[in-house]
């Protein structure tokens, strides 16, 4: 384009949208398209313009889906799932969390679902925990692991929680009984990840 900046002759910013960079392409078509000017001395001079118009908006445009494709890529690109593993085992839940939370909503799979299940229950949020394991299992039924974690985790429940909304949590009893029903599902989903929270069990 002779060093000419696309963005100047069509005349919009560097952060315009798609739609805004099509409206001022129409403007300009509107104004120097070459059949406005048959029998004109100009005519030339138009056809000259369009094209450059033609170029700069193709380049525009394409660094508008190019952007927006790497932007994509950036924030869905899957996620090392046994980094978030070792993370969940060692404690460092804050750093987990932030990795799963990057990840594209559209892109999340079972594998997701899980771990931030994991993390969920790390934290003592035991009804999105179970949420979360629920969904893993729903996007993969045939997976032992997370089916595990569910069935523990809902066993841990007993009932008490199904329907409540998201973050409560009731009757969180303080008995030996259930303390002893905590750790031993705490234990088990250490055990799925590969950890083991009581040796002996």
């Amino acid at each position: 384009m002779n060093g000419k900046d696309p963005y100047v002759i069509l005349g919009v910013s560097r952060g315009a949208t798609e739609d805004e960079v099509k409206a001022a392409y129409k403007e300009l078509v509107k104004k120097y398209h070459p059949d406005q000017y048959e029998n004109n001395p100009l005519k030339d001079v138009a056809s000259e313009k369009m094209a450059e118009i033609n170029q700069a908006y193709d380049e525009i445009i394409n660094n508008i889906r190019n952007g927006e494709a790497a932007s994509r890529e950036s924030t869905s690109t899957n996620f090392d799932s046994q980094k978030v593993r070792m993370l969940i085992q060692t404690g460092n839940v804050t750093e987990a969390d932030n990795i799963l939370n990057s990840v594209d909503p559209y892109r999340r799979d079972a594998e997701w679902y899980f771990l931030k299940g994991s993390v969920c229950y790390k934290r003592g949020w035991f009804n999105e925990a179970y949420e979360n394991f629920n969904r893993a299992a729903q996007i993969n039924p045939n997976n032992a692991e997370y089916n595990a974690a569910l069935n523990q985790l809902n066993n841990q429940r007993g009932g008490q929680m199904n329907g409540m909304p998201s973050g409560y949590y009731q009757n969180r009893n303080q008995d030996a009984c259930n303390c002893c029903c905590d750790l031993i599902c705490l234990d088990s989903c250490c055990e799925c990840m590969g950890g083991d929270l009581i040796p002996c069990c």
